[in-house]
């Protein structure tokens, strides 16, 4: 488990106007949330967050947040930023306390080894479909990766999430039916590509698409 000491400090205003000013001050207004208990609005020096998630070398890193002042802390995991979509700066963070003998849910990067039959000898093309899978352990056995060995896979074939060897405390949450890779003929490949091309061209015609997996740039909320 890798944890990180953040100090923290209490937050009496909220709104969009005390979010700019703590902003232009250096600071990322953020949030502490979870664990049967009220929301905390907090703040935080953006340099030192900024380092500390360097360091911590990817997501899912546990962390020690103290209360500046006091000898009051938890384990926490940042469970979503807000993210400027020009500067990328961090305009929001939320934390969620844990304990450490509970289990959480988790999603987890995949890193593909080696380099299938079906593309070496078969004249195929390898699909990265799923690039990570939700698990389910305690904080302290996240896995900073899944390796998926996709060396066995020839022309036609997948590896699915039920297939992936996982460390021993480690459960599949994600459905185990889920195509993690396969291996498909060039022609097939590129013709799906092409399809799949056509269609996101249709629909952005038609209309504006929805942006998943990010928090609305406006209006600016503040989650405190």
């Amino acid at each position: 488990m890798n944890e990180l000491t953040i100090e923290v400090a209490p937050r009496g205003a909220t709104g969009k106007n005390e979010s700019r000013r703590l902003r232009a001050g250096g600071e990322i207004p953020g949030v502490v949330y979870g664990a049967g208990r009220d929301p905390v609005p907090v703040t935080v020096h953006r340099h030192t967050m900024l380092e500390l998630m360097r360091k911590a070398g990817g997501e899912n890193a546990i962390y020690l947040l103290k209360l500046a002042g006091t000898d009051k802390s938890r384990h926490v995991m940042i469970r979503d930023m807000d993210v400027h979509p020009v500067t990328r700066q961090v305009r929001h963070i939320d934390f969620q306390r844990i304990l450490l003998t509970e289990k959480v849910r988790v999603s987890v990067h995949i890193e593909l080894v080696g380099v299938p039959e079906g593309v070496k000898n078969e004249a195929g093309l390898l699909d990265f479909v799923s690039r990570e899978v939700e698990v389910e352990c305690l904080p302290g056995d996240i896995p900073h990766h899944l390796r998926a060995e996709v060396s066995a896979l020839h022309l036609g074939q997948h590896l699915e999430a039920g297939q992936l060897e996982l460390p021993e405390k480690v459960t599949l949450v994600s459905p185990r039916e889920r195509v993690i890779a396969s291996v498909a003929h060039a022609r097939i490949a590129a013709a799906e590509a092409e399809e799949g091309a056509e269609e996101l061209l249709i629909e952005t015609e038609a209309e504006e698409p929805e942006v998943i997996g990010r928090r609305r740039a406006e209006p600016e909320e503040d989650e405190g």
